[in-house]
């Protein structure tokens, strides 16, 4: 049996990790989160498909594309997660299961931080945990909304 695939999209800037501001956001890479988010799939029985971009567009059209094929979505939108009323609407229009995700806990920095456009077409939230946010995220979205196969 084909197993079900969650999508992790991760938004504008985080494909700098390591690089960027190592006080909020650690030292570990995109290619870390991308290797402990793919082994925590193999855990889960699902299947990871990865995209990062620093373009709102390319973010819609990727949720939009996700219609078709996955199970759920993990998303660190990045700054688009504060102002992106396109994502919201590509989420809302998409209707798959979606866990928001911040490495840093977002609600503890600058006002603007604190506020998600994007929270009402998501199933919930993880912030503030470092790398572990997506996977923590990964395993509620699995188990609460994604049957593996």
């Amino acid at each position: 049996m084909k197993k079900p695939v969650v999508l992790l999209l991760n938004g504008p800037n985080l494909d700098m990790l390591g690089r960027r501001d190592p006080a909020q956001y650690g030292t570990f890479t995109l290619a870390d989160v991308e290797r402990a988010f793919a082994a925590k799939c193999e855990e889960l029985g699902v299947e990871p498909r990865f995209l990062q971009s620093g373009c709102e567009g390319e973010l819609c059209h990727a949720i939009h594309e996700a219609m078709d094929y996955a199970a759920g979505i993990v998303l660190n939108a990045g700054a688009y997660t504060h102002y992106s009323y396109a994502i919201l609407d590509a989420l809302l229009l998409a209707k798959v299961p979606t866990m928001e995700v911040h490495i840093s806990d977002v609600d503890s920095r600058e006002p603007f931080r604190r506020v998600s456009v994007i929270r009402p077409a998501c199933v919930g939230r993880v912030a503030g945990l470092g790398l572990d946010s997506y996977l923590v995220g990964l395993e509620r979205l699995v188990r609460e909304h994604v049957r593996p196969g």
